[in-house]
């Protein structure tokens, strides 16, 4: 009734001064007569019968053919349907066929035209609904990632269910949707990148990609970010397809890497099994990812890296990213050696390195700081940054593009660790 209305307003009647100018060539002054003439403007005047006077009219029959489109005659029909299906003003009335031979299938071509029409809200729905989908998957993703290889952490291993089997059919109808619209098209939002090139994919592509995204061996979980930049850039670098693709060289220097971390830690746990070393095992591909983001940050022009970290890995980090000598590291574990001989009385695991050196794939000189580990990690994250702002203080680095910390929150928490050695972050 709102389209109805507002074809209804459009009728647009003459003032007094345009009906003066119109009777005053044939009529004296004092005999004028001032009638209210009412015109229509196209595409208005193809619907005449949208007037103030027939308002109670129309309204009486949308009601009737609200209840029962048969209840009227089949030109109000045709003109309700068109209406709801978003007709401009002009368009939605069809004049009554007259009876004649071809007016059957004159009716039947009309139909047609009607039943062609779009479900406008129903294509509104789904669009939103595909929408809500999407953005479950991003913010709870992470819950239904596959990051149990083993099944240990389900008490009752005969109730695990793989992932890649459980029907869709439960989350779409949640949205109101169903397998018959897995084949359809929508739409993609700006809020997503799992489109690509393209801006629009089927439903069911749209669920495998979120999935190969979201819901594998990587669990991200960033929607509580409030920073809309930071939160595109991560959906940017999880969501685009083929972002995970690498080269040859980039496997190997990634495998080189990771052989690197497991064999320093089989090394020790043969050498000193009894020694506390608060070692990797089970993350040893925070090496592999530490050095890349290294990498990363010399390709940008940063060049002074000051990382703060927990007691876990702290060794396997000193051996293998900031190049920390390991005739050093190893002579920690010795207990012939004194203290004094090292110039410190800290554990291993709490000290510290600065180190330059060049970054092999970029060419380029660059500082690593790991500071010196309190006993209590809460006053790491001070210490990293109020190192960071005096070195750029120092180097005259205003916009923070030359030195970079790396805190301490940043770092991954494992599974099965006490707290004492490896809080949550």
């Amino acid at each position: 009734m709102f389209h109805l209305r507002t074809c209804a307003a459009k009728l647009r009647p003459l003032t007094a001064s345009q009906t003066v100018k119109t009777f005053s060539q044939n009529r004296p002054a004092a005999a004028r007569t001032f009638q209210q003439i009412r015109c229509y403007s196209a595409p208005v005047a193809a619907e005449p019968f949208l007037s103030g006077t027939s308002s109670n009219y129309v309204e009486e029959m949308y009601c009737a053919w609200l209840e029962n489109p048969k209840s009227v005659h089949k030109s109000w029909d045709i003109f309700f349907r068109n209406t709801n299906a978003g007709a401009p003003p002009g368009t939605a009335y069809q004049s009554p066929l007259p009876l004649s031979r071809g007016s059957l299938a004159a009716v039947a071509h009309a139909q047609s035209l009607v039943e062609a029409q779009p479900n406008v809200d129903k294509l509104v729905e789904d669009h939103l609904a595909v929408q809500s989908l999407i953005r479950a998957y991003q913010i709870r993703g992470h819950h239904v990632a596959q990051l149990d290889p083993l099944g240990i952490l389900d008490a009752d291993l005969d109730s695990s269910v793989p992932a890649d089997i459980i029907s869709s059919t439960d989350k779409l109808g949640f949205y109101g949707l169903d397998e018959s619209d897995l084949d359809k098209v929508f739409h993609l939002p700006t809020t997503t990148f799992i489109g690509g090139q393209e801006s629009a994919l089927p439903l069911r592509e749209i669920i495998r990609r979120l999935e190969m995204a979201y819901c594998q061996h990587i669990g991200v979980e960033f929607m509580f970010i409030n920073d809309l930049e930071q939160c595109q850039w991560i959906r940017q670098k999880f969501e685009t397809p083929g972002i995970m693709q690498f080269t040859n060289e980039e496997k190997r220097t990634l495998l080189a890497r990771l052989v690197r971390s497991t064999r320093f830690e089989e090394f020790l746990q043969r050498k000193w099994s009894s020694e506390k070393r608060f070692g990797l095992e089970g993350c040893e591909v925070l090496i592999p990812a530490l050095k890349t983001i290294i990498d990363k940050s010399s390709e940008n022009g940063v060049d002074y890296v000051i990382m703060g970290m927990p007691h876990r890995g702290r060794l396997n980090v000193l051996a293998n990213v900031i190049r920390k000598e390991l005739e050093q590291i190893f002579c920690q574990f010795d207990s012939k050696l004194e203290a004094a001989d090292e110039g410190s009385g800290d554990v291993k695991y709490h000290l510290g390195m600065y180190h330059r050196r060049i970054n092999r794939v970029t060419d380029r000189n660059i500082t690593l700081s790991l500071v010196a580990n309190p006993s209590h990690l809460e006053a790491a994250d001070p210490v990293v940054m109020g190192k960071t702002k005096a070195e750029q203080f120092y180097c005259g680095d205003t916009e923070g593009k030359k030195v970079r910390p790396v805190r301490r929150s940043l770092w991954p928490h494992i599974p099965g660790r006490s707290s004492a050695a490896s809080p949550s972050f």
